[in-house]
Order: structure tokens, then C-alpha cells, then sequence
């Protein structure tokens, strides 16, 4: 049997700043502490009748509108940012900004232990999506970005806070800054590699993120380059030797950052991609182009240490690049967002990032600057 608390649906927070107050203003209007309009907003408190009413008559609205049942049957419309496949597809589901938006659960979520819970089941053709649980995503940041150490930032978040969640989907870092500019995630991961003069990921950030304020926070420091089949049978030493006849590479999208330091590598050694065997054959993800040379459809693929290392596959390094969070002004007051900010500054997370192969993590939690 559901409980009260799971049967209602605040509707406070955005009536409430539509009318443009204040959690403490509205608080002390209606004679509670501001903690108390927190938890009512967050789902935490469900207010008694007097309460209802005194909070209703001073937002000029109805206590229905303010307060309502919820149906788990029912559904809701949606934001489905990437295409999903099937008739009831399912979807995780997030709040940016009181929208809610959505992704297919598909292989960018998947891990070796199995699948992920969905938050939904998406209704075809209708934008809207059948909610199975509905409690934790106001309590979910969402972080878009392509370093596998993402999952253990989540991880700690979860076990710092039952009450908050860091879910990590897999993107370039061109598309997780054009997710974050477009509300539909809450953190961008960015790994551009500095020139002399220049912090990419900041500029980037700006670039990406024109009118926008956010900060951009250091998260790990680590090696990319080429993954290669143990034992590095095909003597692979730089990107010059992709060129080599009988030599099959695999490549990421235009877009992600290992893409764009090969393109620029090729360029300073004269090579053109079209005379690379497999140049054109974009795979999505490191994990993915790591099972294509472990499984022996590929001699070459871009990727990180970390991960070729646990897929048991030699490693030619290129560049050490450091890894950025950008994270919008607006979201730095949420509870998950505070949670992720304090862990950065932790010697624990530091330890482990740094136990990881290739990483280094003395940069970890220190502010890189500001988009403004």
C-alpha cells in the first residue's frame, strides 16, 4: 500500500516562483520554517489542511492545484531527448529546470552486472511517458560525458546521500555541452587538450554556452591515446602507423575529444584520413572501441589507458588530458549537486582515481574558472 507521502504530487515549487517569492518569504507568510516549504517542495512533508489552505490563499491558487494525488497509471509529458527503439520503450528520466526529460536505456547505460532500473516506459508517438517511480527523480542530477570514472563519482554520491543521485550516460563532450545548453542535463564532462595559452575546456564551455553562466570544476587528470591487441603485434608506436597497408583502425564521431587530438595529430604529420583503413568507422563509446580490438576486428582504437587495461589490451599514449565538470550556475544549489562538489574535495575519491591506470587526481576539485 502506497503511503500519503507517495500518493501526492507537489505542484509548490513552480507556483511558487511563478509568483516570485522566495522559499523564506513564502515560509514566512505562512508561518513555518523554510525548511518546512523545502520539504514540501522535495516530497518529503505533505502539509495538513490548515497549512494547505493558508499557503493556497496566499498563491492565489486552489489546494488541488497546489497538491494532488498521484496516479502511477498515469502519464506524463516528456521531453525524449535521443530516439528509442520499441513500442514501450523504457527510460530514465530526469528534471531539468521542472522539465522532465528522457533517455532510452540503451547501451550507453548498460553495465557487465546488467540492466538499469527505468524511471518509465515511454508511450509511442505520444511524447509522454508512463512514470513507474516517480519519488527519486526530482532527487537526480544528470552528468553527460565520456570518462568511465563518472561511475564512481555516482557511486559515492549515493552513499553519501540517500536523498540524492548522479546518473552518468556516455557523450562526447560536444554533445554533453549541447545537452547542458539545451536543458536537458544538468553536467557537462569535457576533456579537451590545452594548448599553451589556453584552457579548452573553459573556452569550449564558452563557446558552447553563450548567455550562459556555470561553473567549470577539474575532475581527473588521465592518459588517451591508442588501444592496441596485446603484445602490440602490429608495432604500432604513433598515429603515423595507422597509415601502414593491412593496418585497421577503428575512429570516435567528429565531435569527441580523442577524435579531434587524432585529427589534429594526422594534420601535423601530413597524413589524410582517407588513406587510413577503417578512419571512416565511427564507434560510439571507449568500451566499445576496446571490444573491437580485443575481439579482433580492429588492430588500432582510440581510447584510455583505464580501459584498455581492463580489457587486457596494450596502450600508446598521445596526450595526458584533464577532465572538466561544467555545471550551470542555476544548478549549483541543488542537494546533489552540493553532495558531487563536496566529494571533489575528498582524499578518498582522490585515492581512488588515482589507483586507476594512467589517472592522476591532484587537479580534482579545484575551480578552473567561470562562464559568464
Amino acid at each position: 500500500m502506497k503511503t500519503e507521502k507517495e500518493q501526492v504530487v507537489c505542484n509548490l515549487k513552480s507556483i511558487r516562483k511563478a509568483s516570485g517569492l522566495s522559499q523564506s518569504e513564502l515560509a514566512e507568510r505562512v508561518g513555518v520554517k523554510r525548511q518546512a516549504v523545502y520539504d514540501m517542495e522535495t516530497g518529503r512533508y505533505v502539509p495538513n489542511t490548515a497549512l494547505a489552505l493558508r499557503i493556497a490563499k496566499e498563491l492565489g491558487c486552489r489546494v488541488e492545484t497546489l497538491f494532488a494525488l498521484d496516479d502511477s497509471e498515469d502519464e506524463k509529458p516528456i521531453t525524449l531527448v535521443e530516439k528509442a527503439e520499441g513500442a514501450s520503450a523504457r527510460v530514465s528520466v530526469a528534471s531539468v529546470r521542472d522539465r522532465l526529460v528522457a533517455y532510452p536505456l540503451d547501451g550507453k547505460w548498460l553495465l557487465n552486472d546488467g540492466f538499469q532500473a527505468a524511471d518509465g516506459l515511454l508511450s509511442p508517438d505520444s511524447g509522454r511517458v508512463q512514470l513507474l517511480h516517480s519519488g527519486r527523480i526530482e532527487k537526480k542530477v544528470l552528468l553527460l560525458g565520456c570518462d568511465p570514472a563518472f561511475a564512481i563519482l555516482g557511486a559515492r554520491a549515493s552513499m553519501r546521500s540517500a536523498d540524492v543521485a548522479v546518473q552518468c550516460r556516455f557523450a562526447s563532450s560536444r554533445l554533453a555541452l549541447e545537452r547542458v545548453a539545451t536543458g536537458c542535463a544538468h553536467i557537462a564532462g569535457t576533456h579537451l587538450h590545452n594548448l599553451p595559452t589556453v584552457e579548452s575546456n573553459l573556452s569550449f564551455a564558452r563557446k558552447m554556452l553563450p548567455g550562459a553562466k556555470a561553473m567549470v570544476v577539474a575532475f581527473s587528470f588521465f592518459e588517451e591515446g591508442l588501444m592496441v591487441a596485446p603484445g602490440n603485434p602490429r608495432r604500432i608506436c604513433s598515429v603515423v602507423d595507422l597509415a601502414r597497408e593491412g593496418t585497421r583502425m577503428v575512429n570516435r564521431e567528429p565531435g569527441a575529444a580523442l577524435r579531434t587530438l587524432l585529427d589534429e595529430r594526422l594534420a601535423q604529420v601530413g597524413i589524410s584520413g582517407d588513406s587510413i583503413q577503417g578512419y571512416d568507422k565511427l564507434v560510439p563509446s571507449h568500451n566499445l572501441c576496446a571490444q573491437m580490438v580485443a575481439f579482433h576486428m580492429a588492430d588500432a582504437a582510440l581510447g584510455l589507458r583505464a580501459v584498455a587495461a581492463a580489457y587486457g589490451l596494450d596502450f600508446v599514449p598521445m596526450e595526458a588530458v584533464r577532465c572538466d565538470l561544467v555545471i550551470p550556475s542555476d544548478f549549483l544549489d541543488l542537494p546533489a549537486v552540493k553532495v558531487l562538489l563536496d566529494i571533489l574535495q575528498t582524499r578518498s575519491l582522490r585515492d581512488e582515481l588515482s589507483a586507476l591506470p594512467g589517472y592522476e587526481s591532484s587537479c580534482t576539485g579545484k575551480v578552473i574558472g567561470e562562464v559568464s
